[in-house]
């Protein structure tokens, strides 16, 4: 017999990979006004209609029956998110801190109209260069992409073989997709991201990852 094929339908068994669930918060105030809501912010928490899709995350978690382990960004938003999770499943809640939202300075709590207005060179630069920060010491995509990587690698290799749910943001469950597909940047701005939504990434013991879901919001419905 010769070598077993390797392909599209048969990987190599690499073992159960540690796959990373990641859930974005539900809304707040400033979701629906799509306003710059990092981690140099007020820290709003959930608003009624957030609280009502954290809910239906955690029915949704709990009839699954997949999740083992739940990690979550320190801010309020998240950790409301994953407490609702928590206490459907019956788990603890890690906190994390390489899974905070981007700072972004002097827009934080700003509409992107709003920023255009008044740093519209600085907004420019930030769309065009991933090594720009926002107007006033905020952080730069390539700087979240460093924190975000280092977390990815604690996590994975925590949680090998296990399936952990991250309660996170916009900004590092892109970066994650992102660096799965091994994409651009430029990536960030070509996904869809709802509140509550669901993405899903497994990674394998040879440092492989595959991305199984984006943007699924169908438990909401």
């Amino acid at each position: 017999a010769g070598t077993p094929q390797t392909g599209w339908g048969s990987a190599p068994d690499l073992g159960a990979p540690a796959t990373l669930v990641l859930l974005r918060h539900g809304e707040t105030a400033l979701t629906p006004e799509k306003r710059f809501s990092g981690s140099g912010g007020t820290d709003p928490e959930l608003s009624a209609v957030g609280r009502g899709q954290a809910e239906r995350a955690a029915e949704h978690f709990a009839a699954l029956g997949t999740v083992q382990e739940i990690a979550s960004s320190p801010l309020r938003r998240c950790r409301e998110t994953a407490a609702a999770v928590a206490a459907r499943l019956g788990l603890d809640v890690r906190i994390d801190e390489g899974l905070r939202e981007t700072d972004f300075g002097a827009w934080e709590g700003l509409t992107f109209g709003e920023v255009r207005e008044r740093y519209g060179d600085d907004l420019t630069a930030w769309l065009a260069s991933p090594d720009t920060a926002p107007t006033g010491g905020g952080e730069s995509f390539a700087e979240v992409a460093e924190r975000v990587a280092a977390a990815r690698d604690r996590l994975v290799a925590r949680y090998a073989g296990r399936t952990v749910l991250l309660v996170t943001h916009v900004t590092p469950i892109k970066t994650l997709v992102r660096l799965a597909l091994g994409a651009p940047p430029e990536a960030l701005f070509r996904m869809e991201l709802s509140a509550a939504s669901v993405s899903t990434v497994a990674y394998y013991g040879d440092g492989n990852a595959s991305v199984r879901l984006l943007n699924d919001t169908s438990h909401l419905r």
